[in-house]
Order: structure tokens, then sequence, then C-alpha cells
């Protein structure tokens, strides 16, 4: 599943070797809307350096992955973040943050759902 989210980039981590051949690397983002939430994203591999360019405060895109996993009985949650880019102005972005499934954000414009076939 993909999604994206904007926000304020509120704090990165250095990056953990979790093995010889396996790093990722944590950062934070602040929602900008009425009740602000702290989200954490991680990165993995190659894609570490990708917030690098970004600094504390500034305004992001992130587009990440829904991930689950099964260890010894117990369910873990991760959001894998595989791309991120510099939001537009908080001027001429839309109120409020919001979480759009891919699906989602290709439904044409055009289709008319209030048109009913009977």
């Amino acid at each position: 599943m993909s999604f994206n989210i904007s926000g304020k980039l509120h704090k990165k981590f250095d990056i953990e070797s979790k093995t010889a051949n396996f790093q990722t690397r944590e950062f934070v983002i602040q929602t900008q809307e009425q009740y602000p939430q702290f989200v954490k994203f991680q990165l993995v591999q190659d894609r570490c350096g990708a917030i690098d360019a970004y600094q504390d405060g500034e305004l992001i895109n992130v587009f990440f992955d829904l991930r689950g996993r099964e260890w010894q009985e117990k369910y873990f949650t991760n959001l894998q973040a595989w791309k991120i880019e510099k939001a537009a102005d908080q001027a001429s972005a839309p109120a409020g943050d919001s979480l759009v499934s891919s699906s989602e954000q290709f439904a044409s414009s055009s289709e008319n759902f209030d048109d009913l076939p009977f």
C-alpha cells in the first residue's frame, strides 16, 4: 500500500547498521492540522540519505508504504518511506493534512458519482 502525507520535519536520527548488509534511518514529521501528530518513518538501505537534504522545520511530502509483520506472536507495523520531496508553500497547500492512498490519487475528477443508472 502506498500513501503520502505532508508535514514539518521534526527530527532526523542517525543511520543504524542492523547487520553488515542492512541499515536503517528514522525521522519524524509533525502534521499541520488542528491536533498535530508526530509520525515516525523509516528509510532503509540506499534510501537512508534521502532525508539529508532537508532541515528541521522544513515542510516536506513523504511517500511511504505501510508494512506489517509478525515475530514470535507479536505484531509490528512500520511506515517505510521511499520518497521525500519539498512541500509546496503553506499558502498554496490545501487546509489540513491528508493521507491519500495511491488508488484515490489517480481517481478521475471527471467521474460523476451522483449519476445513478436508474
